[in-house]
């Protein structure tokens, strides 16, 4: 009962507003609108005139229109007699109102800001001009601006006094409400994630520091937002003035934190874009180009031990321990990683050449469809991947065997935990998640068995080496 109460209550507010609303609702100056058609209607100049309208596709509703119309007549003409009149009389429903005569050395621009762009329509552009000018709230959209503006210039013709001018009639954003939100955008963060359906009710904190330090000093509790997932998606956005760094942390149904997170460069005006699977995730590459680490303008990166962010966890990487491990391999254990890192990188060839004949296949699908005029999915040839698949399959198994006896040669020469912890997060990001991407638009052409096993083949291999991850990560550090 106190939930329907509160529905009514809430419904009830929302229908007053509305009310409030209609009652402010803008109006049209009709009068000035009435006199600028009569004058163009009755002087106008049919080859000067220039018309222009921009709809919603989804609403109807006018985004921007442009009325431009040169027109000659008799001074004492009736229509043009009321100029004056018209725009005191409507001088109430504006918010600005601009009269200039003759004689005033000002130039006038109109600024006219579109979702294209901006630019500045010059509307009076000789001391002999007198001009009207009138800009109002736009009725169906208050954040359209309606200018009303008629220019002209008189002159003798035969004995007889004559006007040569300009009515403009233009619908557009305001630049005021523009303006504001062009700024608001420079200084605006955002991050855009989507997860998988069977992590769809997961939360996620944002902490937000003005340095690598002081990120890392900040306890579990001292986030700055906890942000739901909503239709499988989340958003987080917040105004900076300076770039900063920041933490997202996935926090588990049963309220307990993931170990694992991702630190990033929070920069006014950038978007970062992640998509989070179940022990893995995707990011946006060019963002690191763009912000952070590849720029070498992240304010994550210092001399001492750093963050590093691989394509499965942000795990501390500490360069200067890797250096002294380094030093103190044998010519013999560093020729055997050599020769085993090079079969690996055979493997990863081997099937970036299946993905490579993947694609040609596609290729030639939709060239033949093309020259047999098949339009849609009807009766359109679509590849089949079956013996693609089989070989995918068998490749990663013996890129699954290379793989161990990369890591058996490493624990053996002892390499430190945070090196076999990147080991892990690239071998993550570029032999697995780059394929299993590639395998779900294969299987969205050619859904058959063989192509499903292949995928789930190499998600389980990217959940072992997950967890063989997360083992490391999760060790005790004395």
């Amino acid at each position: 009962m106190k939930r329907i109460i509160s529905l009514l209550l809430i419904v009830c507010s929302t229908l007053t507003a509305f009310a409030d609303s209609s009652a402010d609702q803008p109006k049209r100056p009709e009068k000035v609108i009435a006199n600028l058609n009569a004058i163009i209607n009755l002087h106008g100049h049919k080859a000067g005139q220039s018309f222009a309208i921009n709809r919603n596709p989804n609403t109807n509703i006018i985004e921007s229109s442009e009325k431009i119309a040169t027109f000659s007549c008799n001074l004492s003409d009736a229509s043009f007699e009321t100029i004056a009149e018209s725009f005191m009389a409507d001088e109430p429903l504006c918010y600005q109102i601009l009269h200039m005569v003759p004689g005033n050395k000002e130039v006038f621009k109109l600024k006219v800001v579109t979702n294209e762009g901006s630019k500045n329509i010059l509307l009076r552009s000789k001391n002999e001009q007198e001009m009207w000018l009138m800009c109002t709230k736009n009725p169906e959209n208050p954040q359209l601006r309606d200018a009303y503006a008629i220019v002209w210039e008189t002159g003798d013709t035969f004995g007889e006094k004559e006007v040569e001018g300009t009515v403009y009639m233009i619908t557009s954003l305001r630049p005021d409400i523009y303006e504001k939100s062009a700024e608001s955008d420079k200084r605006m963060f955002k991050i855009e994630g989507r997860v998988d359906a069977n992590i769809a009710d997961s939360l996620y904190n944002i902490y937000i520091a003005d340095s690598r330090d002081a990120l890392y000093a900040l306890d579990d509790d001292d986030y700055v937002a906890c942000v739901p997932v909503v239709n499988k998606r989340f958003e987080f956005q917040t105004e900076l003035d300076h770039p900063m760094v920041g933490r997202l942390r996935c926090i588990f149904p049963d309220g307990s934190l993931c170990s694992a997170w991702i630190d990033l460069d929070f920069v006014p005006g950038e978007t970062y874009r992640i998509t989070v699977h179940n022990g893995y995730y995707d990011e946006d590459r060019d963002y690191e180009r763009r912000v952070g680490r590849q720029s070498g303008r992240s304010l994550l990166v210092t001399d001492s031990p750093r963050m590093v962010v691989t394509d499965s966890i942000s795990s501390i990487v500490d360069a200067n321990e890797m250096d002294q491990w380094v030093k103190t391999i044998s010519p013999e254990q560093k020729m055997r990683f050599e020769m085993k890192g090079k079969v690996l990188e055979s493997d990863m060839e081997a099937l970036q050449g299946i993905y490579e004949q993947v694609g040609e296949q596609f290729s030639e699908a939709q060239d033949f469809n093309k020259k047999m005029g098949i339009e849609g999915a009807g009766n359109a040839w679509t590849p089949h991947f079956d013996s693609l698949y089989e070989q995918i399959v068998t490749l990663n198994k013996k890129m699954d065997a290379d793989i161990q006896d990369f890591l058996k040669e490493a624990k053996a020469a002892h390499m430190p935990s945070s090196g076999l912890i990147q080991l892990y997060g690239n071998m993550l990001g570029e032999a697995y998640s780059e394929q299993n991407k590639k395998l779900t638009v294969m299987l969205l052409a050619d859904p058959s068995k063989k192509g499903k096993k292949a995928q789930k083949y190499v998600q389980k291999l990217m959940e072992k080496y997950m967890e063989e991850m997360n083992k490391l990560v999760d060790e005790p550090k004395w």
